[in-house]
């Protein structure tokens, strides 16, 4: 019989029962409230990420551990060992170059699969894309093909952390850079360094992570000009905010996360649409909910809430890679100000939006964990969504 998966509060109760420690002991440990750390067992509270990386920092794991990582079938396994194997292969190519234009449309399809998260069929293309785009990049040894390269191992990236398969993560980051830095192309290099911070936010490491951003940014705006510079440092606040909001001391966040927000409105506002660098997108839209999306970490649902009347126009235009984790954060704070049919109701769109990534989303399954505690199953569309899920239901 297989078992199913559970959500990340759920598994912090597990963790901490291995571990012979009582809620009290944890609750100590990590800084946290009884009462709140017994709410998220249960599943009357969500596991928020800072709560998350707390408690995993007391009990001697990462918050990736306390999320967990998403389950592999045997047909991802054997993709793995093949990826990883071409990720050992950095730097000895396997085959003869492919022509440079073959590398550049693969490139392209694997973006429009990440922007539908459409896992399974992207999976399997990574690795020898990326077997293709070593050969090219290690032959031609030009700035094209190198950036090229950093973009598969971005794509890699963002696989991996999606999933939180955190070692592949962290060497696809490092393979990123050094990529990156061949030819010295800064944007390619803001990029990977806003990938690298991501590994720090995945981690629960969000201080360090700051750090990264802020020299990051130091070095985008000193080497870039012109609309260049305005979407390396654009993306760069975005991820900055991102982690800003998840630091514990309320003020610091507060202050760190307005100043990024500050800086990628500004600039966002520089731009009639959104733009797309090495996979990531940089706009007023996507501004809009990462804006939504850091109120939220900062306990500010209600300000969040009212950032827009109508969150679908106010996506519009977005990938589904986008769209669908709005839709939960909105479902978060809906289910946090107590109105629990709208946060059913996101949680359905991005179910809808997005049914791969919504599966394997620790905020989705989390917020669905809660609506299960809280209404005993008695709601049609919450029955649905626990059927879809596959995580075990309380």
């Amino acid at each position: 019989m297989v078992t199913k998966p559970l959500a990340p509060g759920a598994n912090v109760a597990r963790l901490r029962k291995e571990r012979g420690w009582s809620q009290a002991k944890l609750a100590r440990k990590a800084g946290v409230s009884l009462s709140l750390l017994s709410k998220v067992e249960v599943g009357d509270r969500t596991l928020t990420p800072s709560a998350a990386a707390s408690l995993g920092h007391a009990m001697g794991v990462s918050m990736a551990d306390i999320l967990g990582p998403a389950p592999l079938t045997p047909s991802d396994e054997s993709i793995m060992e093949n990826l990883r194997n071409a990720m050992r292969d950095y730097d000895l190519p396997q085959m003869e170059a492919p022509p440079e234009g073959e590398v550049d449309a693969e490139i392209a399809q694997v973006n429009i699969l990440r922007d539908n998260v459409n896992l399974s069929e992207l999976m399997p293309i990574l690795p020898p894309l990326l077997r293709k785009a070593t050969a090219l990049a290690v032959t031609l040894n030009d700035a094209h093909s190198w950036t090229a390269l950093a973009e598969v191992y971005s794509a890699i990236y963002w696989l991996a952390a999606r999933h939180r398969w955190m070692d592949l993560a962290e060497v696809a980051v490092s393979r990123e850079r050094w990529a990156s830095e061949q030819k010295r192309n800064p944007l390619s290099e803001a990029v990977a360094a806003r990938d690298r911070a991501g590994t720090y936010l995945n981690f629960g490491d969000v201080e360090n992570g700051l750090i990264l951003i802020d020299r990051a940014i130091a070095s985008a705006e000193s080497r870039l000009s012109g609309d260049e510079r305005d979407l390396a440092v654009g993306i760069l606040n975005l991820r900055g905010m991102t982690l800003a909001g998840r630091l514990t001391d309320d003020k610091e966040a507060k202050r760190e996360a307005n100043r990024h927000i500050a800086s990628a409105l500004q600039l966002s506002a520089r731009f009639n649409e959104e733009h797309r660098i090495q996979g990531c997108i940089f706009g007023p839209k996507n501004t809009f909910v990462h804006h939504l999306a850091t109120l939220t970490d900062l306990r500010q649902q209600r300000e969040a809430l009212k950032l827009t009347e109508d969150l679908d126009s106010a996506m519009s235009g977005l990938p589904p890679t986008r769209v669908a984790p709005t839709y939960i954060t909105a479902a978060r704070a809906h289910l946090d100000v107590h109105n629990m049919e709208s946060a059913l109701q996101n949680l359905q769109k991005a179910w809808d939006t997005a049914p791969q990534l919504a599966r394997i989303h620790p905020m989705w399954q989390e917020v669905l964990r809660v609506a299960d505690s809280r209404h005993k199953r008695s709601n049609p569309r919450l029955n649905r969504l626990l059927k879809l899920s596959g995580i075990a239901a309380k």
